[in-house]
């Protein structure tokens, strides 16, 4: 029977880019906030120059939030890892705070002044030393029918937005330590009051949502904070935590990552 204790207090779900710098005004970067009591609706960056939200404003608002002392879920649209044959091709350890530090220092995409085409182009960086193949998926993109994180420059690709968010999350990570749970690789259950961070797959809920007069990244986001909300309120999140996987697939995926809500 499912647990109808939620386990949350706020749901946050993010629609990211990986365009321009980490410093630009992106208008396809939305956020959205639910809690428990109240329904999802979109949070603004500070008031200043700047229109719409920056991936680095983002991880500092998500910072603030995740260090005070109110559970939440975030769900964020872009993979939180790579394919095991990344790991091999590369002799990497499949170890993921490891690889979170060694993808920063070759695509330093946290930087100001750098993008993600400028360390593909050879601008700065070393990308070319750690670079992936657009056949190579996770485990968990071939589930879901999903494309690789290596696969740029197509419609629907999330290769881009990865390589931009990836710096991000190790940023959060060594802020907070383990005052977030990163899920799976931080393990496939998470201790009760822990804030917990999650790769979304916002395709997969919003058309259950009508779409009003949002836009369609603000959409995305909306529906994410509304899926997480509506499902640890009904009791069925639980379940979505632990997706029916042997016990090789659950240890390569605590490698590769897992979307939210696959099973």
């Amino acid at each position: 029977m499912a647990d109808k204790n939620p386990a949350f207090e706020r749901y946050v779900g993010i629609d990211y880019s990986g365009a321009a710098s980490p410093v630009t005004s992106l208008k396809g970067l939305r956020v959205f906030l639910a809690s428990r009591g109240s329904p999802a609706f979109e949070v603004f960056p500070p008031p200043g120059p700047r229109k719409y939200w920056t991936r680095r404003g983002i991880a500092e608002w998500l910072a603030g939030l995740l260090s005070e002392n109110k559970p939440a879920l975030i769900g964020i649209d872009h993979a939180f890892s790579f394919p095991l044959r990344y790991f091999e091709a590369h002799r990497l350890l499949p170890e993921w705070t490891s690889f979170l530090g060694d993808f920063q220092k070759h695509w330093p995409t946290d930087d100001d002044h750098t993008s993600v085409d400028d360390v593909r182009h050879g601008l700065c960086g070393d990308g070319a030393a750690r670079s992936g193949d657009s056949h190579w998926r996770r485990l968990t993109e071939v589930r879901a029918g999903a494309k690789s994180v290596f696969h740029f420059d197509v419609p629907g690709s999330v290769a881009k937005s990865t390589h931009a968010g990836l710096p991000w999350l190790r940023c959060i990570r060594q802020q907070l330590g383990n005052r977030v749970h990163f899920w799976p690789f931080d393990g496939w259950e998470f201790p009760a009051g822990r804030s917990v961070t999650a790769e979304v797959y916002p395709s997969l809920w919003s058309k259950g949502f009508a779409r009003e007069d949002r836009t369609a990244d603000q959409h995305d986001a909306y529906s994410v904070a509304a899926w997480l909300r509506r499902a640890d309120l009904d009791g069925s999140l639980a379940e979505f935590f632990t997706p029916p996987l042997t016990a090789s697939e659950k240890t390569k995926a605590q490698t590769e990552g897992w979307i939210l809500g696959i099973k």
